[in-house]
């Protein structure tokens, strides 16, 4: 009987030898780990693979994982038109597998054998919980020095029944002491060079001019949206292993007396489209902060509109002063700005959440909106700032920003941590100012850095 599917396009896989080698490898091996700079094909490679592998397995579940669940759609799912739904387009659907999101894939690629990929975000202590219950034969994982170490483990459990079982891993360059590394990577790459690893070892490392599909001037743009001194530069770029150290935004640090930066205070914006406001809430030895954000129509960029802190351990600070000090501050963003959007607290003081609102209403501000901040990955707000700096799509408001100018300049790795990016927290810099300041653009981070 004929088939009713008909294959409506090609999808143009353009592989370099080194590319070709890995995924020739990929039939053979367990362990197939790619490791490199941005946009050098990594994931595309892993997802190819995947895709040609489970159309003759036996096992009928598979594992994809990401950060997030939505980050795991869209990198091995979507994958620039080139993931899962795309090679398998015509045989496969979305929807939910025990509660969980899945692409079904069943035609006459697995010669109309039903394969269900289950994706789960992995970056939570809890994360785990959300694959129990499965026996998996595949797993892909993207950015898996993101995961948390408790999911690793679980997904490695699930696999223990599978009559084929394979792992697929993309990450970009991270911490040389990382545990991705030292508990599984380099020791699987030792056992391997010992002889005593079963299954087979399979290891890439790549840069971003492996990738045969990026012409040399996209290649050049790319390089240029970090920072040279930026940590995500020699990662991202360069591919290298290196262990976060010095100040975070160097490049801004030592520009901040060129100005390329700020505003003058005679200068005013003219093309933000949202004011965000940021509170982080103080303790002893630290302080309460308080910054404005503008977003700039398009999410060209972000200014630093107005910043103050007040440090709890040289101000008497209730709770009704605070919110005083608020609704001053607010009084003279709109004074100058005309607007606030949305205010975004620490969502781990309700309390004084609750007397942020009643200072705003009793001051006959209570039309703005008060959420709690989003509180993403901590290091997902730095390299965000750190790009928006290398590409001169930060500024901020000069003489109106001293708090945040200084925090930024002063920010630093933690030198004692040397197994995880960690920033440091122990007094010497000013944590709260940052924190607020990020609070007020978090949400927006994949509308502002364009990833590649």
């Amino acid at each position: 009987m004929k088939s009713k599917y008909k294959k409506k396009k090609t999808i143009h896989f353009n592989f370099s030898e080194k590319h070709k080698n890995y995924i020739r490898k990929c039939e053979n091996c367990t362990f197939n780990i790619a490791e490199g700079a941005v946009r050098a094909g990594k994931t595309v490679d892993n997802v190819f693979s995947f895709a040609h592998e489970i159309k003759d397995t036996k096992d009928r579940i598979h594992l994809a994982t990401g950060s997030t669940m939505a980050n795991a759609k869209l990198n091995i799912g979507d994958c620039n038109g080139m993931g899962l739904e795309w090679i398998f387009r015509g045989q496969c659907h979305w929807g939910k597998y025990k509660d969980n999101e899945a692409l079904f894939i069943k035609g006459p690629a697995t010669k109309n054998r039903q394969r269900i990929v289950i994706f789960a975000g992995a970056a939570k202590e809890d994360s785990y919980k959300k694959i129990r219950g499965n026996s998996y034969g595949f797993w892909i994982a993207t950015e898996i020095n993101l995961h948390h170490i408790n999911t690793i483990r679980e997904a490695f459990n699930r696999q223990l029944a599978a009559q084929n079982r394979k792992i697929f891993w993309d990450l970009n360059p991270d911490n040389p002491n990382a545990f991705i590394y030292t508990d599984y990577i380099d020791k699987y790459a030792a056992l391997d060079e010992d002889g005593t690893l079963l299954g087979g070892f399979n290891y890439m490392h790549c840069t971003l001019y492996d990738n045969i599909n990026i012409p040399e001037e996209r290649k050049r743009e790319i390089e240029s949206q970090y920072d040279p001194n930026s940590m995500w530069y020699l990662r991202d770029i360069k591919g290298q292993r290196v262990i976060a150290e010095g100040l975070i935004y160097r490049q801004f640090a030592d520009d901040t007396s060129a100005k390329l930066y700020h505003f003058r205070k005679v200068e005013k914006p003219m093309n933000l489209m949202r004011i965000n406001l940021g509170i982080d809430f103080g303790g002893s030895g630290s302080g309460h902060a308080f910054t404005a954000t503008g977003i700039e129509r398009g999410f060209n960029g972000i200014v630093a509109l107005a910043a103050e802190r007040h440090r709890c351990d040289t101000e008497d600070i209730d709770p009704d002063k605070l919110g005083q000090l608020f609704v001053d501050f607010c009084l003279k963003v709109i004074n100058i700005y005309g607007s606030i959007d949305v205010v975004y607290c620490d969502s781990a003081e309700q309390t004084l959440i609750l007397g942020i609102k009643a200072a705003l209403r009793k001051s006959g501000l209570g039309w703005i909106r008060v959420e709690n901040a989003l509180k993403t990955v901590i290091n997902d707000r730095i390299r965000a700032t750190t790009r928006l700096m290398a590409q001169q799509r930060f500024r901020y408001m000069d003489l109106m920003c001293d708090s945040l100018v200084t925090a930024l300049c002063s920010a630093a790795w933690n030198p004692k941590n040397l197994t995880e990016n960690e920033r440091l927290d122990d007094g010497t810099s000013d944590i709260d100012s940052l924190d607020s300041f990020e609070y007020t653009f978090e949400r927006d981070i994949a509308n502002l850095i364009r990833y590649e």
